[in-house]
């Protein structure tokens, strides 16, 4: 069995979304010892930026006729998306950054829908058991100030489920700036108990990950 899992926090040290999803990745791993875990890190290891490019004009010409450049990065995309195929179960930890999605994560998106087998409608995730991560600095929910200001969650829940057709349980944590920003000190008693609540869930998406 074989765990696919990425990280897209930029931070090295004390990130939220990657101690959620080592928990989840704990429990995967419990079930399955010695089983191996694949890892890519968007964060610090961030794909080039022009290489969706190269890869969506690659698209038009024939393989032979491609630049290097081109045919870079339609073997990079391949290899992206072979890392989602070979993997029975996956793990995506995906920060919240400015409102929306990180340019990390969108190319990872982009770059792998130009592969043919991502493309036109297929669903090279059908089925398959995905547990997202994501966490947010502040709190989007409904009634707060800023309730509709989180462009990255609804996004990654479409390009998971609906587009590539992925078992998806989404995993969240709001308020990770609580005990950050002086601004927020008046909701850390909120903040703990989401804290505890994201730790709860991520348990329990692990061990159903684990089981699927």
């Amino acid at each position: 069995m074989t765990l696919f899992r990425l990280d897209a926090s930029i931070r090295t040290q004390g990130s939220a979304s990657r101690e959620i999803a080592d928990i989840v990745e704990s429990e995967w791993t419990a079930a399955h010892p010695g089983d191996k875990v694949e890892r890519r890190h968007l964060g610090v290891d961030p794909l080039p930026s022009d290489v969706w490019a190269h890869a969506v004009t690659a698209s038009y010409v024939p393989a032979a006729e491609r630049t290097p450049e081109q045919a870079a990065a339609a073997s990079l995309a391949s290899s992206l998306l072979e890392e989602l195929l070979q993997a029975d179960a996956i793990v995506l930890a995906v920060p919240l950054y400015n409102f929306g999605v990180s340019q990390h994560v969108k190319t990872w998106f982009d770059l792998i829908i130009t592969d043919p087998r991502a493309a036109g409608g297929a669903r090279p995730l059908d089925g398959k058991p995905v547990v997202l991560v994501t966490v947010r600095g502040g709190a989007y929910g409904a009634g707060t100030p800023r309730e509709g200001w989180d462009h990255s969650t609804a996004y990654l829940e479409r390009i998971l489920r609906d587009v590539w057709g992925a078992d998806l349980t989404v995993v969240e944590r709001e308020f990770t700036l609580v005990g950050v920003v002086p601004a927020l000190d008046d909701f850390k008693d909120l903040a703990a108990q989401m804290h505890s609540a994201a730790h709860d869930a991520a348990r329990e998406a692990g061990k159903a990950l684990a089981a699927a």
